[in-house]
């Protein structure tokens, strides 16, 4: 296992070689392991980390003796790379790094372009937002508080998973809770997940399901003898194209659901009338509802079809209340500026909210910006959240 450099490491770097680093290594769902390797060296280096391995999830504990517990998590993986999305610095926020190659390089000068303002800097390439640059900030404060003078006020337990971006089955941080309960026990978790250097509360729940329409096959030229099951999703998709969503306000942050058809197949052969026609739906539903209500929910605005449920994630609320999480978010206040928002995506905050451990989502980048081809990350908000997470958990 090879570490990262220990100069992309230091308290004073701004964490733009470290983040580089970490999106140069690929890392698509499912190919998680050599990133893993690398952060786990990293982690095994230092003396005031206990750290465990559970396939290509990596956890690290300190063990100060603290009251309370908190738990740093963020997921290792990224969707597919697109072949022209390297990984580069570029001095000016609004142009795209261009070049070609499905393998980003970074550019490694973590200096800011002659003439140019520190905050000015943009990294540009896959998973700089979602979420390499969150897992750059814990790893760097990983590595950095517990050791002399920077012993944090609590215990932190820091976790980099992999398998997020695909089928909750599969989730990483989901086998971690099946495998190793132990080792996620907190009173407070805080998610890397971009929130432009602000605090998400709770999320959305998502579901996917699949409609069909049935029809009777026949030969194309004799069509009147068959049924077209593909020209019976009309009416399922003008069901979809009048579907008013809702904005759901739950402890005080307003939550946008949406229901949105996201494939469609059918047809066996070019002559063939298709006897089915299958539409795969997503819904994103507000944490105030349960998973059997956004089914029964789909069930009634497609009835009369064959509804099956493929996937399924629970919401979670707020959570804001929660002492630790006022404090934190006040703290984040003070440093970055960041008001409380709801989180419009699918998180891992639902899974520790289903461990009964109140969450939210902290880190840099845009959620906007999140698996685009012109994927970028402003560097300051780097050590905005960096610096924020840091000054929280030293007390």
């Amino acid at each position: 296992m090879t570490a990262f450099d220990e100069s992309l490491l230091a308290p004073g770097s701004d964490l733009v070689g470290l983040t580089a680093a970490i999106c140069d290594i690929p890392s698509v769902s499912g190919d998680e392991a050599a990133l893993a390797d690398a952060i786990e060296a990293t982690l095994r280096a230092r003396p005031h980390l206990e750290v465990h391995r559970d396939a290509d999830a990596v956890v690290a504990r300190t063990s100060f003796g603290r009251d309370r517990r908190v738990v740093v998590a963020g997921h290792i993986d990224t969707v597919p790379v697109a072949d022209n999305l390297p990984t580069r610095l570029e001095a000016q926020p609004d142009r795209p790094g261009g070049g070609a190659g499905s393998r980003p390089q970074a550019r490694r000068d973590d200096s800011p372009p002659e003439g140019t303002r520190r905050d000015d800097r943009v990294l540009w390439g896959r998973g700089t937002v979602d979420m390499k640059g969150g897992v750059a900030v814990a790893l760097a404060l990983a590595c950095e508080l517990g050791t002399p003078g920077k012993v944090p006020a609590v215990d932190v337990t820091w976790v980099f998973y992999d398998h997020e971006e695909v089928e909750a089955a599969r989730n990483g941080l989901g086998r971690l809770a099946r495998n190793h309960p132990g080792l996620l026990d907190a009173d407070f978790a805080i998610l890397g997940e971009p929130s432009n250097a602000g605090i998400e509360g709770g999320c959305n729940g998502t579901m996917r399901v699949e409609v069909r329409t049935r029809g009777v096959a026949a030969h194309s030229a004799r069509s009147w003898t068959g049924v077209n099951a593909i020209h019976g999703a009309a009416d399922l998709l003008a069901r979809l194209a009048r579907y008013e969503p809702r904005t759901v306000a739950v402890e005080g942050l307003d939550y946008r659901e949406g229901l949105n058809a996201v494939g469609i197949r059918g047809g066996i052969a070019g002559n063939v009338v298709p006897d089915e026609c299958v539409v795969e739906v997503n819904y994103r539903f507000a944490p105030s509802r349960s998973e059997a209500e956004a089914e029964r929910h789909l069930r009634e605005v497609f009835d009369g079809y064959d509804v099956t449920v493929t996937d399924s994630s629970p919401g979670a609320r707020p959570g804001l209340d929660a002492p630790m999480a006022k404090d934190f978010a006040a703290a984040v206040l003070a440093v970055t500026g960041g008001e409380p928002q709801p989180k419009y995506g699918w998180t891992d905050v639902a899974r520790f909210a289903g461990l009964g451990i109140p969450a939210v989502n902290f880190g840099p980048g845009d959620a906007l910006l999140a698996h685009k081809d012109d994927e970028r990350l402003h560097v300051a908000e780097l050590s905005a959240c960096r610096d924020a997470l840091r000054a929280w958990l030293l007390g």
